[in-house]
């Protein structure tokens, strides 16, 4: 039975964080009106999968890290019922986030249950590990993702004016319905109407674009292309460092090995992220800053870089904090960050560890 619960639990935390996590790669695509969401969705699914299949040989110290050994005695991380209540735990808070729409991290959600299910335990948590090894790059991630953006950015930046390569803007029409007051009528005689509409700039229909040549090509294809790339690149770096931490959890089942634990997590998050991801992918599109291609691909580059060493080295970076992050040093830049949503994106960063512990503590219980 406890196997069998296990199994069920992982594939719903597995679920869970591809429905959270699979458009964060690609969001700036679909934010910056590169691509459509369907077509960004494809491309997030591809190479989120191919990063999974990645960590069966790059990220193996990763596997081990989030079976818990090193954080909690050995003696805890052998019984059965931590692994089930770590992973259910992680899995509902995850999954509860991306009910509502808050893009939260799965590495958090895993710490906090960890942290609940010991607690409920007779063993202690290792705070010193669990302090410098796991806590200290999620916490330093966004930091870090904000500088280095910030720094990127300006520098592309000024590498564009130094090359000629403008923006340009476009004049918008369409149609809008506006209020109106027949003349000599007070406002109570208000209606409404379908009027023609023209604007000059951006907006949500209406986006820059880059107008010149990068070496002999058009730079805004190679633009497109260049975002296309690191877009895929982030959504990699996110397969190959999340699956693992799933995988491990898996392991309780007899019949799976770390190959086959991390192709089953890899397909549980390839589903998620198919039919679950609507919401996020609106949240950080369009809720946290407007953006153009350049922008974006400034923010798909830091956090892939960021990520994929993070993998290697096996440091347990959030790829939600790193891609977050970068998108709010780039809203901050350009003076266009939606400081409300982000105050609510950080509020549900902040209550995701303590959610997920108590949960954790919980379900610990319940099983023993």
């Amino acid at each position: 039975m406890i196997v069998l619960l296990a199994l069920v639990a992982g594939v719903l935390l597995a679920y869970a964080n591809g429905a959270n996590d699979n458009f964060k790669g690609v969001a700036t695509l679909y934010g910056s009106d590169t691509t459509t969401y369907r077509r960004a969705l494809v491309w997030a699914t591809v190479t989120t999968a191919a990063g999974s299949l990645t960590a069966v040989w790059l990220a193996r110290e990763l596997l081990e890290r989030f079976s818990g050994k090193g954080i909690v005695p050995d003696a805890l991380v052998a019984q059965n019922e931590f692994g089930v209540a770590v992973a259910l735990a992680a899995g509902v808070t995850v999954m509860l986030a991306s009910r509502l729409g808050f893009p939260i991290s799965t590495t958090h959600a895993l710490v906090g249950s960890m942290v609940g299910a010991a607690g409920a335990s007779t063993f202690a948590v290792d705070w010193n590990v669990l302090s410098t090894k796991l806590m200290a790059p999620l916490l330093l991630s966004p930091l870090i993702a904000i500088l280095v953006t910030a720094v990127l950015y300006l520098t592309f930046r000024r590498i564009r004016i130094a090359m000629g390569i403008t923006k340009e803007t476009c004049l918008c029409s369409g149609r809008e319905v506006v209020e109106v007051v027949p003349l000599g009528s007070c406002a109570m005689s208000m209606s409404r109407a379908e009027e023609l509409s023209i604007r000059l700039g951006t907006n949500v229909s209406c986006r820059d674009h880059y107008a010149g040549n990068l070496v002999g090509v058009d730079a805004r294809q190679t633009l497109d292309t260049m975002h296309f790339l690191s877009a895929g690149m982030v959504s990699f770096a996110r397969g190959l460092n999340d699956t693992p931490k799933i995988a491990a959890l898996l392991l309780i089942v007899p019949a799976l090995n770390s190959l086959t634990a991390t192709v089953v997590c890899g397909l549980a998050i390839g589903i998620g992220g198919w039919f679950g991801a609507k919401k996020i992918a609106e949240k950080l599109s369009h809720g946290i800053t407007e953006m153009n291609a350049g922008q974006g691909f400034s923010a798909n580059l830091v956090t892939s870089i960021l990520v994929v060493f993070a993998s290697r080295w096996g440091l347990p970076v959030s790829t939600t904090h790193v891609s977050c992050g970068a998108l709010f040093g780039i809203g901050s830049l350009t003076g266009q960050a939606n400081w409300k949503s982000i105050a609510h994106i950080l509020l549900a960063w902040g209550t995701t560890l303590p959610a997920a512990a108590l949960i954790g503590w919980l379900v610990f219980n319940a099983l023993t």
